[in-house]
């Protein structure tokens, strides 16, 4: 893959005369080096989808990070079971007998 450098030339909103105005997020230029095959890819999927080249990225970057965002819950969230894996154990154990009864009520 590519390399990129950030360029620390921010585009801050500049204060709204306005009040109850919304404000635009700060954003950051960056200049981000591609493979040139895989810079038409993203043109052409960004043409495809309405979206300037830019947003298109951007959301990309945005889904990958969210991605790992859930992978990092689910890992973390795998962790707690195995950790509380005894006490699950005699969870279940302690109320076996009122799921035998409900299951034995069903139809």
């Amino acid at each position: 893959m590519g390399s990129a450098a950030v360029s620390r030339k921010s585009s801050r909103s500049k204060p709204s005369a306005k009040p109850g105005a919304v404000k635009k997020p700060l954003k950051e230029r960056v200049l981000i080096e591609f493979p040139a095959a895989a810079l038409r890819r993203a043109e052409e999927a960004a043409r495809a989808e309405g979206v300037s080249r830019s947003e298109f990225i951007r959301s990309a970057v945005e889904a990958r990070l969210e991605a790992l965002a859930v992978a990092e819950f689910e890992r973390e969230l795998a962790e707690a079971c195995i950790a509380n894996n005894q006490r699950n154990l005699e969870l279940l154990k302690e109320f076996e007998y009122v799921d035998r009864e409900a299951w034995a009520r069903i139809p």
